[in-house]
């Protein structure tokens, strides 16, 4: 042994010693090198399989440097490693899957400009005409795909009606989709995907077709992806996947039994040296741990992510008691992951959700990122529900008070918190998807969105679906030209249907009455949006649905839609700016606390069923005398004011307001107007800006048209407002304002019920419920429908 030899003067031994000694400090000093300084593996798609991984001899997979990364990692305890990716495109066989062992990794790519990850295969493809212009190849063995590209630019699977970017819902919508006489053409309508709004508009159905049945209409598989089941609206339909509808340039169809394409080759494609790819992956990358083992400190930047399968048949969760379901999945998914960020990538032609933080996740990163054209939600932070104390599940559905747990937060730590969406340029998502979002965020606290650029969007730019458990900060955020093809959403949507929330508003008001703590045992942090643009031609600007509780809404710049607060409780809404709108308070809850105060808006405040007015609403400034008068009239802004409030320049989209605003003198302080959206230079020399509103500031009264009719005041659901308070999925129905004489009225009705149907009559107008025959239907205890709590009822008359 070496120790052994210090009494020996043999120069032998004394040299072998040495050596032995240099040897075992080199490779002690290499260890400690590596620990300290990482390394560096190169790769590059001209490279070689048995490479060195060095920039002159990189590997030729991306699934080689990572073996190489984890066997440095285990075996030389090497903590810091950088895989750089050289310029071209990376196809992945299956997706890659970075666990605990990883942590420390670094993933940078030359720029997303060069470096493309893709979840597609080429396709080999001998063409050959069919018919007319269809030309028709047979596919590789074992190809399966379900999105088609043609020169990088995805193609139109076959479709009725065809498609039409300005063509609105499904951009193109035809309500015989599935009209048996159409599907009598068609020779296979087994495996067509029949895809429909929601009845109300809420989001979309996804159905495949399981064959048809003795009357000649679809067996229909799905309707699983919307928490508030209705039938298929009958108007905003689509059916694709039908080889009988492949009728326009840039359709195809993949016969999977026979193994041929078909296609319509686009205007101008040169078939004979284009490249086509089929998307064959539904994920391309995963953090995968846990809280016990979790994946920490994974950098990933400067690629391209692109071509993944849709998702949209896969198994849904509901999230809580919100609208929505969700896929649980995403091109880019992070579970059980600690100090990780996704910076500089683009995510663009995937088929689903782009990027997802599922569960247990703390200061996840996902900042700088181009994301569009893609199929579902961009962004995702959503929890598990195991995390969720008492949890319900559906609207209708609730833990009664004697069974639930009354312990504030969360009873698990399964949820993202401390996580941030920064300096990301979001566009034409939800391209299949309609119940989809710019951010999504569900069972998670204390998460950032700040500088995001979202537009061009089916429903919500950012949605909240729940108040477990707040704490998030939305700030600096552009987001406009939303609720494309959806209805009663807003830019911004939220709900708060809690543990102590009810559908029945009477008992809701009981409930908190006894027990106001109870408000606050889900949204224990306050959720502030703050100095944000926002601009919804098709709903709210700002929309707070049913509950959403503990918000601070300030300093926002809102240019169509004004704010709503539906039902909820301690809510502050001060110095924000309602272009062309005002505050729009719908059913809100006994002692909610709410604060709506130093507001500029244009109109008086639109209230629908409203039996209580918070705490304070005053202070406000209004820029027309009668929008003040009506607010006086119903006891309120005894101290606000009206006037012309001086903007310094509406045509840039500048609305502080010039020194001596009258608009000062009830406590407006301006803010920042040149922060909004994404400031990355690159992505904000792409982004856009929402359109000038054409202002108008003068006198926009609102009359309340109503008729007396056997004891009861009843109006015409005129509004988006009323059909949002209503929960009506069309702007249709008598309400009941009041009943004066419950004597005199025969049709058990309550204020706020909505007429919908008598005796299988349609009611859209007082002038159709007036125009019944009341005599006949008097005598033969006439059926009625009515919308009562958000749920149809059926009553007979006495």
């Amino acid at each position: 042994m070496p120790w052994q030899l210090a009494d020996s003067y043999s120069p032998f031994f004394l040299m072998k010693t040495f050596i032995y000694y240099l040897t075992l400090w080199a490779l002690v000093a290499l260890l400690w090198s590596c620990s300290e300084t990482g390394r560096t593996i190169y790769v590059n798609p001209e490279g070689q399989a048995m490479g060195t991984g060095s920039a002159a001899d990189p590997y030729n997979s991306i699934e080689k440097a990572l073996l190489v990364a984890e066997l440095y990692m285990e075996e030389e305890g090497v903590q810091d490693i950088t895989i750089h990716i050289q310029a071209g495109i990376y196809r992945l066989t299956q997706p890659i899957v970075l666990s605990a062992a990883q942590s420390g990794l670094n993933i940078i790519g030359a720029g997303s400009d060069q470096v493309s990850i893709k979840g597609s295969v080429l396709l080999d493809l001998k063409w050959e005409t069919y018919q007319g212009k269809i030309q028709v190849a047979p596919i590789p063995e074992g190809a399966d795909f379900d999105q088609f590209y043609a020169n990088g630019r995805g193609q139109i699977l076959a479709r009725y009606p065809n498609y039409d970017e300005e063509g609105g819902d499904w951009q193109g919508h035809a309500a015989d989709a599935i009209a048996p006489e159409r599907i009598r053409t068609w020779s296979h309508p087994e495996g067509a995907y029949f895809h429909a709004m929601h009845r109300g508009r809420w989001g979309g159905f996804h159905y495949q077709i399981a064959g048809v049945d003795s009357t000649g209409q679809a067996i229909l598989e799905g309707g699983h992806q919307n928490n508030r089941p209705s039938a298929p609206h009958d108007q905003y339909r689509m059916v694709e996947n039908v080889f009988e509808e492949l009728d326009s340039p840039g359709e195809w169809f993949l016969d999977r039994e026979s193994k041929k394409l078909y296609y319509w080759p686009e205007q101008g494609l040169d078939m004979a040296s284009a490249t086509f790819e089929g998307a064959v992956l539904e994920n391309l990358i995963s953090l995968q741990g846990s809280e016990e083992k979790p994946v920490t400190d994974i950098r990933i930047s400067g690629i391209k992510f692109e071509h993944t399968r849709r998702t949209f048949m896969n198994e849904y969760e509901q999230l809580l008691r919100s609208d929505w379901s969700i896929f649980r999945g995403a091109a880019f998914f992070i579970e059980g992951a600690e100090n990780c960020e996704v910076r500089a990538c683009e995510f663009t032609q995937l088929g689903g959700n782009v990027i997802f933080v599922s569960g247990y996740n703390r200061q996840i990163d996902i900042a700088e990122n181009h994301i569009h054209e893609c199929g579902a939600s961009a962004i995702c932070f959503v929890g598990e529900a195991s995390a969720v104390r008492s949890p319900s599940f559906r609207y209708g559905q609730f833990v009664p008070v004697a069974e639930m747990d009354t312990i504030k937060g969360p009873q698990s730590n399964e949820y993202p918190k401390n996580c941030t969406a920064e300096n990301n340029l979001v566009y034409r998502i939800g391209r299949l998807e309609k119940q989809s979002a710019g951010v999504e965020i569900a069972m998670a606290m204390d998460i950032t969105v700040r500088h995001n650029s979202i537009y061009d969007v089916p429903r919500a730019g950012i949605n909240i679906g729940d108040g477990t458990w707040g704490g998030h900060v939305l700030e600096y955020n552009d987001v406009f030209n939303t609720v494309l093809e959806t209805g009663d959403h807003g830019s911004f949507n939220s709900w708060g249907r809690d543990r102590f929330w009810h559908p029945n508003r009477r008992y809701m008001d009981s409930l908190t009455m006894t027990n106001r703590a109870m408000t606050g045992w889900d949204a224990i942090h306050t959720t502030i949006i703050r100095n944000n643009r926002f601009r919804c031609d098709h709903g709210w600007d700002i929309d707070l649905d049913d509950g959403s509780s503990n918000y601070h809404i300030y300093n926002n710049l809102c240019l169509n839609g004004g704010i709503k607060l539906r039902e909820g409780f301690d809510r502050v809404v001060e110095n924000n700016v309602m272009v062309n709108n005002g505050m729009h308070p719908h059913v809100w809850f006994a002692n909610s606390e709410d604060v709506i105060r130093q507001n500029i808006a244009m109109k008086a405040h639109q209230d629908v069923s409203q039996r209580g007015w918070g705490k304070e609403i005053d202070q406000n400034f209004f820029t027309n005398e009668d929008a003040l008068q009506l607010s006086l009239s119903k006891g309120l802004d005894s101290a606000s004011r009206f006037g012309d409030p001086l903007f310094v320049d509406p045509a840039s989209l500048d609305y502080r307001v010039e020194e001596g605003s009258p608009a000062l003198a009830v406590g407006f302080e301006n803010f920042p107007m040149d922060q909004f959206g994404v400031q990355v230079p690159a992505l904000k020399s792409l982004a856009e800006t929402p359109e000038v509103p054409d202002v108008d500031m003068a006198s926009q009264q609102a009359v309340v048209n109503s008729v007396l009719w056997r004891g009861m005041k009843l109006k015409s659901i005129e509004t988006m407002a009323e059909q949002s308070a209503t929960g009506l999925p069309e702007i249709a129905g008598v309400m009941v304002l009041k009943i004066m004489d419950r004597q005199a009225q025969p049709l058990r009705l309550k204020p706020e019920d909505v007429i919908l149907e008598v005796d299988g009559v349609k009611i859209k107008t007082v002038d159709d419920f007036l125009s019944l025959d009341w005599e006949r239907l008097d005598k033969e205890k006439a059926a009625l429908v009515v919308m009562r709590n958000q749920s149809e009822r059926k009553y007979r008359m006495k």
